[in-house]
């Protein structure tokens, strides 16, 4: 094992949820930053679950780091697990176990971290009960003219295809089982990925005769014997599909939605009136929404609600199941998350992969 740079990974209580992330999205494979004080010793650890459970509880991207770490003290590990310099394998992965980790700082005589020891340096990683469907049959009318000989999935990002990074993130997550929705000049998809082996995994496609809609297509599935992950083929990614399928179990949903925290800033003072009473004015304020990231886990038990050979959205679906009081929850992705649906989008994608941002740690 390469001794990781950890100077890469630390983080101090003065900075923001926003800088947090950045640090993880580094290395997508840890999941983990350090939070140390002036002297770089050990004060916490702050990992994707503990940025997820602060947005949920209402904290923006601009919380500081001190702010946050009372939710330590709710959580399983109020004090970061860690281990010495210099603790053999068979220890370290007896540690893992015990406490339910994936990384364990080691800490020097100083407590100063020296190295983060991943689960995945020690073991392979094992094979998600999980299979997944890409939907990749639409028109990609937005990115007119590039799609107009190209399913958008199979635009370029650097030197290889939009949705042979989607595969290839599927497969690092241990999801080797993929399912392709096709309808618009899908012999090109199928004539360049085949049936997945050499690309390390098996994929079947399903052939949208009309548009069926984001849900609808699941019609053309067998009900699955295990969870399914569905994601629109024009997203990049690095969110961890493993602690998504945790997240989903544990909850006991019958629909994961992923959301991504939008902010928007209003161009205008905002007035607040009753009737012809002006009550508050505020100088082009900033919000902060979730949006449907575009990424579900959906259990078997869904498919009842599923109509077969009609159009149906994800939306309706969920509607549906709302409605008949199933629960439904959302997982908020704080991973490197990109919705590719204009030209803009593009550009900022290929721009991310000449950065280093995203995609060579796949390859």
């Amino acid at each position: 094992m390469n001794k990781r740079e950890i100077a890469n990974y630390m983080v101090t209580p003065s900075n923001r949820l926003i800088e947090v992330i950045k640090c993880i999205d580094k290395s997508a494979k840890s999941s983990i930053s350090l939070v140390v004080n002036e002297e770089k010793q050990l004060i916490a650890t702050i990992t994707d679950g503990d940025i997820r459970r602060a947005i949920l509880r209402g904290f923006n991207l601009d919380t500081r780091v001190q702010d946050i770490l009372f939710l330590k003290d709710l959580g399983p590990h109020p004090t970061p697990v860690t281990a010495p310099v210099g603790i053999d394998r068979v220890n370290l992965l007896k540690l893992m176990e015990e406490q339910s980790v994936r990384q364990v700082p080691l800490l020097n005589d100083m407590g100063q971290v020296e190295d983060i020891i991943i689960l995945s340096d020690l073991i392979k990683p094992s094979e998600l009960p999980l299979q997944a469907i890409i939907m990749a049959g639409g028109l990609g009318q937005r990115l007119m003219p590039l799609t107009s000989e190209m399913p958008k999935p199979m635009l370029s990002i650097g030197d290889v295809p939009l949705l042979e990074h989607i595969i290839k993130q599927l497969k690092k997550s241990g999801i080797n089982k993929i399912y392709i929705s096709t309808h618009y000049k899908s012999e090109i998809i199928k004539d360049y990925f085949n049936n997945g082996s050499s690309f390390g995994v098996e994929i079947e496609y399903l052939q949208e005769e009309k548009p069926m809609g984001t849900a609808g297509v699941l019609g053309l599935l067998p009900v699955p014997s295990t969870p399914l992950l569905i994601m629109n083929g024009d997203i990049l990614t690095q969110v961890d599909f493993r602690s998504m399928l945790k997240y989903h179990q544990e909850a006991n949903a019958q629909i994961t939605l992923s959301v991504r925290m939008y902010d928007f800033q209003v161009p205008y003072g905002v007035v607040t009136c009753e009737g012809s009473s002006v009550r508050k004015l505020l100088e082009k304020p900033k919000y902060s929404l979730l949006i449907n990231a575009g990424i579900y886990i959906i259990n078997p038990t869904v498919y009842k609600y599923i109509p077969r050979g009609e159009s149906f959205n994800m939306t309706d679906l969920i509607q549906w199941l709302l409605d008949a009081n199933e629960k439904i929850i959302n997982f908020p992705i704080v991973e490197y998350w990109l919705d590719i649906g204009k030209h803009s989008d593009y550009k900022q994608a290929q721009n991310d992969y000449r950065e280093g941002i995203f995609g060579h740690e796949l390859e």
